[in-house]
């Protein structure tokens, strides 16, 4: 019987974690599927014949658990957990919000990493970190979120430094204008008619499938082949502030 390579996902439960779990699946990896949601996760582990863990980013109790479920030896991270709250100026910031991005985004990134370290290393495996262009490029509105992404990249590009003599790759998929399950509803805190704006008028903007996609491609290069960033958007946005929308 061949042992399948090990994939924790977290934030697995919708959007594009669920995807990359399906994906990985697919590709012939056990995926550890890690959410808050328990009943999501379990559906979705049954589905791709993995295993379910319900996991908040920002509990250690619960990344510790996710780490002992893991096992000795993981293939791959994906570092998928995360959001954005609100999209107030900043003279209007909510500051709880911006604690919550803090949290989920970049301390959750870290424990998980760092807890799972030594379990990568034994398995030469790969980080990867789920960014944004939100960390490359300001805008308007998205004080917090900004501050959070760039966050982001500042932890992966540290992390390649420290980790340079280790069999470990570290790579941040920064994704532009994606049109998953959740984020922009969760964004504009359940207003459907917000979030469905943000999307008016393009045709075709990314899917949580394009990003897995992506995922599963940088996981599959030859191990001395390291994808440092990646930034992908939709043909339709050619910047941040510049994106094509037919009326």
């Amino acid at each position: 019987m061949t042992t399948r390579p090990v994939a924790v996902v977290t934030g697995a439960s919708s959007g594009i974690g669920a995807a990359t779990a399906r994906q990985l699946a697919a590709a012939g990896f056990e995926v550890v599927c890690a959410a808050r949601r328990l009943d999501r996760i379990e559906e979705l582990a049954k589905e791709i014949d993995g295993r379910a863990v319900q996991c908040d980013v920002t509990s250690a109790e619960d990344v510790a658990a996710l780490t002992a479920a893991a096992g000795e030896r993981v293939d791959l991270l994906v570092n998928n957990a995360g959001g954005a709250f609100g999209f107030e100026p900043v003279a209007d910031a909510d500051l709880d919000a911006w604690r919550r991005m803090y949290e989920v985004n970049v301390i959750g990134v870290a424990a998980v990493t760092k807890s799972l370290l030594p379990a990568l290393i034994a398995g030469r495996g790969t980080i990867v970190v789920m960014g944004s262009t939100a960390g490359q490029v300001a805008y308007e509105g998205g004080g917090g979120y900004v501050a959070a992404k760039h966050a982001v990249k500042a932890v992966v590009d540290t992390l390649r430094l420290e980790l340079f003599d280790q069999p470990v790759r570290v790579c941040e998929i920064a994704p532009g204008m994606v049109k998953s399950e959740g984020f922009a509803l969760t964004r504009f805190d359940g207003d459907e008619q917000k979030a469905e704006a943000v999307y008016a008028g393009v045709a075709e903007p990314l899917t949580s499938d394009d990003i897995a996609e992506i995922v599963t491609w940088v996981a599959s290069r030859p191990p001395h082949v390291n994808i440092d960033r990646l930034t992908v958007r939709p043909r339709a946005q050619a910047a941040q502030h510049k994106v094509h929308r037919v009326n």
